[in-house]
């Protein structure tokens, strides 16, 4: 019986019931916005206090500076505007809004105040940052980890100590990035007091982390240097001052090139080296911001809208919302469309196996295609089934037929019990015995639960052991077996599953090798692998039969003779006992030219104990 689906669960009416809520949402946002836009300028604060607004920009310009995103700086903002008691926002360089002190939908000033960029300011009022552009604090890789902090620590204090033998007066000044740096609180050059034995080079030796920095910042600036005509190989250095006298960058720590020269080379050499300071500097700031100061304690006047006005907003709205709605009625429909054609089509009896059209090219299309290819393999995977289950009883029939008639015959005094009807009985017993033992393991193989016992094996010991079993058949039949092996080769595997493997194959070889024929087998390793082969001189196989002859009861001559076909098990077994093993097995023949079947598993290394 066919269900039907309640109206507010369907795929139709939830999707145009979503689509009319984000329409009107979109529409009460767009009319929200125009108004807003439209919203009388702010009224901004007279007399903007110049010290209060360069020491919001120098705290924001620090901020950035030791921090790569601006996630959280909304309570730093929120921290300044209540002790300078102005209004502050930061965007991005496109307006989209960071943080902003303000209540939430109060308008933006018209103009920004400043741009905080660490790397690229001219605002920021500590010594130094106007000649680089850089800020001090922005320290990126040469923050110093603390193991080199604390060998720098002892560094300092023992020059420190030093120095005060030589009576002076020493400061230690720690720099941005934790280095510490020893300095006299005049300017007083060690020197002339004659403390140079203090000067032993380690303290400002750059540390691993220095020196890392340095190298990647030598390979960022030397494509800039070689175009400048000054690649001369010259290394980079760092140079540390706290006081911010150096006129080249800045207070704190600093990079030079090695001989940068004078005039324009110089100015070339000091471009360079600073234009890859800031790319290498880059990751470790948050992006450019907008800064926006306003008036902290005033609401900005907002526009009333008119009748007229209220009336053509709403008029649009509608319109905006009517057009959604028809628009996604559509487009629902031509998406329900399919999916309703496949659930029709799997509501149908299994046995008709039914297709879909494949109408569209988009994830319907794609599903209506991978519906249409199960149903395929389903209708295949049913055949082969029905197959299978009549040859499994043809091959049972067989045996147990012959048995049944020369037991009824022995029972009604017709024959007697002599010994070869005996040996024939047996022989037929047998051949049940190894078609049940066959199912037996093809069974195990497809349930997962085919056990393995591996242990180091001999290839070669192997095929000697699988030809000896099979001698006298070879014999028998006129055949020569032969066994062709070449340097030891070595697998993991389980010894009587690899004989039954290649005894199967060698079984079917036989069958199909006319007398004074051969039957090879051979092994070799090739790279990671061991490849074993079994080669005959016979018929051979046909092209067109030769994807199936690794299928389940399936003979290349269709009279079902097991004098030349066998149970038809064989081959799957050969396929599943490898696969287990962790190889594969492969076919290859030209009709009158002899078959190869070829196995190839991973080899191992020989034992310790083997030469």
């Amino acid at each position: 019986m066919k269900r039907r689906i309640p109206l507010r669960k369907r795929l139709l009416v939830r999707l145009l019931s979503v689509s009319a809520l984000i329409a009107v949402c979109s529409v009460a946002a767009t009319a929200w916005l125009a108004v807003t836009t439209t919203t009388s300028a702010l009224k901004e604060e007279q007399g903007q206090d110049l010290a209060a607004d360069n020491r919001i920009l120098a705290e924001l310009s620090g901020y950035a500076a030791t921090h790569a995103d601006w996630t959280g700086v909304r309570g730093a903002v929120r921290d300044l505007a209540v002790r300078t008691g102005r209004r502050i926002a930061l965007t991005t360089t496109d307006r989209t809004l960071v943080a902003d002190s303000a209540p939430r939908g109060t308008p933006l000033p018209p103009r920004a105040a400043a741009t905080v960029d660490p790397l690229r300011t001219d605002t920021y009022t500590e010594s130094g940052a106007q000649l680089s552009g850089i800020d001090p604090r922005v320290v990126g890789p040469y923050r110093l980890p603390g193991k080199e902090r604390t060998r720098l620590d002892a560094l300092a204090a023992k020059r420190e100590q030093c120095y005060e033998r030589f009576g002076l007066q020493p400061t230690v000044v720690r720099t941005a990035s934790g280095r510490p740096v020893v300095t006299t609180p005049d300017g007083t050059d060690p020197a002339r007091y004659g403390a140079q034995e203090c000067e032993d080079g380690q303290l400002p030796t750059p540390t691993p982390t220095e020196r890392k920095a340095l190298d990647a910042l030598g390979e960022i600036a030397q494509p800039c240097l070689r175009r400048a005509g000054l690649g001369r190989g010259g290394r980079l250095f760092l140079t540390f001052d706290p006081n911010g006298k150096d006129p080249f960058a800045g207070a704190g720590l600093f990079v030079k090139y090695a001989d940068p020269g004078t005039g324009q080379a110089g100015r070339a050499v000091r471009s360079c080296v600073q234009t890859a300071r800031r790319t290498q500097l880059e990751p470790y700031v948050a992006p450019v911001a907008e800064l926006f100061l306003g008036i902290g304690d005033q609401s900005p006047a907002r526009f009333d809208m008119s009748p007229d006005n209220k009336a053509k907003v709403v008029g649009v709205a509608g319109l905006v919302l009517a057009v959604t709605v028809a628009v996604t009625a559509v487009v629902a429909v031509r998406l329900v469309r399919p999916l309703r054609a496949l659930t029709l089509a799997a509501q149908q009896p299994p046995e008709l196996h039914v297709r879909v059209p494949v109408t569209t090219r988009d994830e319907t299309g794609i599903l209506a295609e991978a519906f249409n290819d199960l149903t395929e393999r389903r209708e295949r995977l049913e055949a082969q089934r029905k197959a299978m289950v009549s040859d499994i009883a043809h091959e049972l029939r067989s045996p147990l037929t012959n048995i049944r008639g020369w037991l009824e015959v022995v029972r009604d005094g017709v024959v007697d019990p002599d010994p070869a009807l005996l040996d024939s009985l047996h022989e037929e017993a047998l051949v049940l015995q190894r078609i049940i033992d066959d199912l037996q393991d093809l069974a195990a193989a497809d349930a997962g639960t085919l056990r393995l016992h591996r242990e180091p094996l001999r290839t070669g010991e192997l095929l000697d052991q699988v030809a000896a079993a099979h001698r006298v058949a070879a014999d028998a039949a006129g055949v020569a077996l032969r066994t062709e092996t070449g340097a030891a080769a070595w697998l993991d595997a389980d010894p009587v599953r690899m004989r039954q493997a290649l005894g199967n194959l060698v079984s079917n070889a036989l069958r199909h090798t006319p007398a004074d024929g051969t039957v090879t087998l051979a092994a070799h390793q090739d790279g990671d692998d061991v490849v074993l082969t079994v080669t005959d001189t016979g018929s051979g196989i046909a092209a067109d039969d030769l994807p199936h002859v690794f299928e389940r009861f399936w003979r290349a001559e269709k009279s079902r003779s097991r004098r030349t076909g066998g149970s038809g098990l064989g081959l799957p077994i050969v396929r599943h006992l490898i696969a287990a093993h962790g190889g594969t097995a492969a076919a290859a023949s030209r009709p009158g030219a002899g078959a190869v079947f070829t196995l190839r598993l991973p080899a191992m290394p020989p034992p310790p104990d083997e030469p």
